[in-house]
């Protein structure tokens, strides 16, 4: 590659949910953080749109397509681009590689084709990265996953400004159900030595499938919404107990919120067997993300012996530090050109 290329480079963190899971989709609260894996979107201009090499489909790339005819605001077609994704975050994991690709892609389109910063257009980034999401789940996406990739650290999201955290925004959107909003929080990582070890099962497991598997055991039985409250009074008490700095209290909020989602349908035999081999050794477990495979996470002080409980019981693992960089703009040669 020369020195000269015109081109863009962007990056995104994965998240980890540690409460409220599938219930932050009906308006309950939940908490993320950013995780220290990225996705690295990078591009530049060309003939024709490719991504890593093969053309642009919208029915392979969603997320691309919806965020390219959003930000392109002429009357022609958008100009071609080269588009190249690379990174560390495993995919159809749980850990929200749709999310960063999103937000890494709606950063790197703003970019190229305005000379502002990309920080000061974070709210307008997220709410994009969230209607793809959405466009990509049959309407229903909460911004948790986007939310967390654009800002980094530990995001909570929730039906009301919660006391103790940094309010950052609003975030709505039209779903099936109706209407939902989320009040969109920051709360400062700890510098307490405390890990999370993510525990990839190897299943793919998409979030659309997911999502729809709940919102399909809801509509056959509407007293289920009962768990989904259940879920949200639990993200209430974890989010305390972050605060509080209580990571027992924490941990035990995490595996009671796994018991539901359980209950629930989205859990799997490999997910319970990571759990199981974790517990001894951490503070809590659970599945993160949308379930049905993908990957669970541990709460832990002893991130060594959890990872290798973990591996022993056949999982491949992931240590992170809890909330990490959100978006970034890594490299900026030659913009704006999409243009």
């Amino acid at each position: 590659m020369g020195t000269d290329e015109v081109a863009i480079t962007a990056s995104a963190p994965a998240k980890c949910i540690l409460f409220g899971e599938h219930a932050v989709v009906y308006g309950e609260p939940a908490v993320a953080v950013a995780l220290e894996q990225r996705l690295s979107v990078r591009l530049t201009p060309a003939k024709m749109w490719s991504v890593d090499g093969s053309s642009l489909n919208p029915r392979r790339h969603p997320h691309i397509h919806h965020l390219v005819h959003e930000i392109w605001d002429a009357d022609s077609e958008p100009a071609p681009l080269s588009i190249h994704v690379s990174g560390d975050i495993p995919r159809a994991s749980g850990l929200g590689s749709s999310a960063a690709l999103s937000v890494a892609m709606g950063a790197a389109l703003h970019a190229s084709k305005h000379l502002t910063n990309p920080s000061d257009s974070i709210e307008e980034f997220c709410r994009m990265a969230h209607h793809a999401e959405a466009k990509a789940q049959s309407g229903r996406a909460s911004p948790m996953d986007t939310s967390t990739s654009a800002l980094g650290g530990i995001v909570v999201l929730s039906d009301r400004k919660e006391q103790g955290c940094d309010w950052k925004f609003t975030s709505e959107l039209e779903t099936p159900e109706g209407k939902r909003t989320w009040e969109i929080h920051t709360l400062k990582p700890t510098e307490n030595e405390i890990y999370l070890v993510l525990g990839n099962t190897g299943v793919h497991a998409p979030t659309s499938h997911q999502v729809a598997l709940v919102a399909a055991a809801l509509e056959a039985n509407p007293t289920r919404i009962n768990e989904i409250h259940a879920i949200g009074s639990i993200a209430r008490r974890g989010l305390l107990a972050l605060q509080d700095e209580n990571y027992e209290a924490v941990g035990h909020a995490m595996s009671e919120n796994h018991l539901i989602l359980r209950n629930l349908g989205v859990s799997s035999n490999e997910l319970e067997q990571l759990i199981s081999a974790a517990l001894p050794t951490s503070l809590g477990a659970k599945l993160t993300g949308a379930g049905g495979g993908g990957c669970m996470v541990a709460l832990t002080r002893n991130p060594k012996a959890t990872s290798e409980a973990i591996e022993l019981a056949g999982g491949r693992t992931l240590i992170s530090r809890l909330g990490n960089q959100g978006l970034s703009i890594d490299s900026n040669n030659g913009t704006p050109f999409w243009g």
